[in-house]
């Protein structure tokens, strides 16, 4: 099996921490992970592809061990977020590589893919939404409400999302069989989030989601406009993005590869294999009418 490389890099001043496996000399597949977790979500899938690609995991700024300043110190927001990724894969010589993103992943990934098309060769996304189809509404609402409204009342009930409990269900809601799922898992983000200042970052990213949803009508331009290869590898049970979110790619990318999954929000979690498999093949193929000039 592959190794995996533990890394940091000074960007902007800040500390990223990021893993890294494979031949630098092959095709890079970048993953951009979720809330409330990090690359750590990634540690069993990095391996299994790192025998064909090169393959950087990295944590967002605030996420994971990478640095976490303040919100008086940073300006958090899904733009920021993305720019200091994107500066971190420039300082790798990273600029041409398919692309993994999974929940808040997307809207970073999204923005790197808008900002420079030319610079993404395919997506993959895990419950990673780019429509409104597919928001569950009474996980969501709490957030809308405090994005739209951010008053005391709004923010005390959505800091009920950073407790142990919450994280836990993230990971083992929809999954078929929950005893699959390490508790290692839910106790690394909640360890990790309930240090001082970071729920506090949660909240200026929620925040700024509905940022995202503004930015749809560019994304699905840059959808139609470019036809990028797109697999969508997405646990159907998922009560945070429904599979209508997985479902709703074909309108503008009629040609993406659409698999709904017996899993959760986290399905890394319970179907690795599975996933694994679909993402080499989906990646090989277009890798090879890449090479091809198809």
């Amino acid at each position: 099996m592959a190794q995996v490389h533990h890394r940091k890099a000074i960007v902007d001043g800040h500390s990223l921490f990021y893993r890294e496996a494979g031949a630098p000399d092959r095709p890079h597949v970048v993953l951009l992970h979720g809330y409330p977790t990090s690359s750590h979500m990634y540690r069993h899938l990095i391996p299994l592809l790192a025998d064909r690609y090169h393959v950087v995991a990295p944590d967002f700024l605030g996420f994971g061990l990478s640095d976490a300043p303040q919100v008086a110190d940073f300006n958090y927001s899904f733009d920021s977020l993305a720019g200091i990724t994107a500066a971190l894969l420039a300082r790798l010589g990273i600029d041409r590589y398919a692309m993994y993103v999974q929940d808040y992943g997307a809207p970073v990934g999204w923005r790197l893919a808008i900002r420079n098309p030319r610079s993404v060769i395919a997506l993959v996304s895990q419950n990673g939404n780019a429509y409104s189809e597919g928001f569950v509404d009474e996980y969501w609402e709490p957030i809308w409400s405090f994005a739209r409204t951010p008053n005391v009342v709004n923010e005390e009930t959505l800091r009920s999302a950073f407790t142990s409990d919450a994280i836990k269900w993230q990971y083992t809601h929809g999954a078929p069989d929950p005893s699959l799922v390490s508790p290692d898992t839910w106790n690394h983000d909640y360890a990790l989030i309930r240090r001082p200042g970071m729920a506090e970052v949660q909240l200026e990213l929620a925040r700024d989601y509905l940022s995202n949803l503004e930015l749809y009508p560019v994304l699905h331009d840059y959808f139609r406009s470019t036809q990028v290869p797109l697999l969508a590898v997405w646990g159907a049970n998922d009560e945070i993005f429904g599979p209508a979110g997985a479902k709703a790619f074909a309108q503008d990318l009629p040609h993406s590869e659409i698999h709904l999954l017996n899993a959760g929000h986290f399905a890394l979690e319970t179907e690795i294999d599975n996933v694994a498999e679909l993402v080499d093949s989906f990646l090989g193929r277009v890798l090879l009418d890449e090479v091809s000039g198809r």
